[in-house]
């Protein structure tokens, strides 16, 4: 994913057919070692091709896939219609949870790991 991002980044930069070594001045730009192989495909792949095109017809393929979002939208309606239907019971107040500073740590993770 990190290929075709810096794909996209040089496209966006100007760069019509982006090179291996825009790709990897881009990559190094932010700590990241390059993989010679998957750099090739990702070039092979998009190399030559119209990346508005493609990004339109990515797209129409995801409008195009369920996501579940029918079923979501009704568990709610359902389990407001069940409690109505119910008799009133007591709530439960939630317990407040203490925040700790190791919460907020960066945990090790970064953008492109």
């Amino acid at each position: 994913m990190r290929y075709v991002a810096a794909y996209l980044l040089a496209s966006l930069g100007g760069k019509e057919s982006p090179s291996s070594a825009d790709i990897e001045k881009i990559l190094s730009s932010v700590g990241i070692e390059s993989d010679s192989e998957k750099l090739k495909k990702v070039i092979s792949e998009l190399n030559g091709k119209n990346i508005e095109a493609l990004i339109a017809a990515g797209r129409e393929k995801l409008a195009s896939m369920p996501v579940g979002g029918a079923a979501v939208a009704a568990a709610p309606a359902a389990a407001a219609s069940a409690a109505a239907a119910s008799p009133a019971k007591e709530e439960k107040k939630p317990e407040k949870k203490e925040e700790s500073e190791s919460d907020d740590d960066d945990m090790g993770f970064g953008l492109f790991d």
